[in-house]
């Protein structure tokens, strides 16, 4: 006859199992998995609608909401005192007024604290009418973005995997988002610690194996999708550099294809035309505006 630990223990591992069980039908109903798998090409908002607002700013990922963004994509740093600020590039000198503030060049966000951040005007460079707007922190853009249904992008500039995971989690944001970075050791770090979250692979890298790439190893390739499918990543994220073939194949392998950053109809409708799954954008209403003519079109 079992004692009580083990009856304890068969229990325990019953309910271990079906929780997992749980879990794992729960995850397919999840924002990401919903955003990724939905059967229409996505319109991605490039650091929020960057076109009419300044650059990763609150302004410019509410205006991204008001178009009907499927996604608003944003990059971060860290702050000095490892707050996650951001910011697309690792210094403050091109769109904040930094340089008017402090002097010389160069100015990185990493040597700063968000206290010291926080004077700082992150839209007056953009446009006088944004003057006064301040650089968000992950967290205050995630609060703005995702409220009332939205869905971040988040792209990774700099810092670990566990610093972002443990944000999302503390925020109860496992798979509300979707997070992509260049780095795909920081994806395959990220999909081990938390293999829950939907993952895009950002590419193509600027070097490989220490040696810079040429232009033809810049291209979506069969190869680079495979290593992007070892990362744990589910969307290759990729430049125009993709062909019809290419991107059957990623399909094949089951990833969906983003490319960016693009600006103008014809363009988009060349990568429309070889099956990309998402167009990012720094101008929202024009590709919404593609897509509607091109369906237009299509029922003639």
């Amino acid at each position: 006859m079992p004692n009580a630990l083990s009856i304890f223990r068969a229990i325990l591992a019953g309910l271990i199992i079906m929780n997992a069980s749980v879990l794992s039908a729960g995850e397919g109903d999840s924002p990401a998995e919903k955003i990724l798998n939905a059967p229409r090409t996505l319109v991605i908002a490039h650091r929020g609608y960057c076109e009419v607002a300044p650059e990763n700013t609150i302004p410019a990922f509410k205006l991204a909401r008001a178009a009907g963004a499927d996604l608003v994509e944003l990059d971060y740093h860290h702050s000095k005192d490892g707050e996650l600020v951001v910011l697309h590039d690792a210094t403050l000198d091109r769109t904040t007024d930094a340089v008017a503030k402090w002097g010389g060049k160069g100015i990185r966000a990493d040597g700063k604290t968000l206290q010291e951040l926080r004077p700082l005007d992150a839209g007056k460079w953009f446009d006088p009418q944004f003057a006064g707007t301040r650089m968000p922190t992950l967290s205050e853009s995630l609060d703005a973005i995702q409220a009332g249904g939205g869905l971040t992008l988040i792209e990774r500039k700099a810092g670990d995997a566990a610093a972002c995971i443990k944000l999302l989690r503390e925020r109860q944001l496992i798979n509300q988002v979707i997070v992509q970075a260049f780095d795909w050791k920081y994806l395959t770090d990220f999909h081990q610690q938390e293999p829950r979250q939907v993952l895009g692979a950002l590419g193509p890298p600027s070097t490989r194996d220490g040696k810079k790439l040429t232009a033809k190893e810049k291209e979506l390739s069969e190869v680079w999708i495979d290593e992007a499918h070892k990362t744990g990543a589910r969307a290759v994220v990729w430049n125009n550099q993709v062909t019809k073939g290419t991107v059957a194949y990623a399909h094949e392998k089951k990833l969906k294809v983003w490319v960016y950053t693009i600006n103008d109809p014809a363009e988009a409708n060349r990568l429309l035309d070889l099956g990309v799954d998402g167009i990012i954008t720094n101008n929202t209403g024009l590709i919404w505006r593609t897509l509607a003519l091109r369906k237009a079109a299509s029922v003639k």
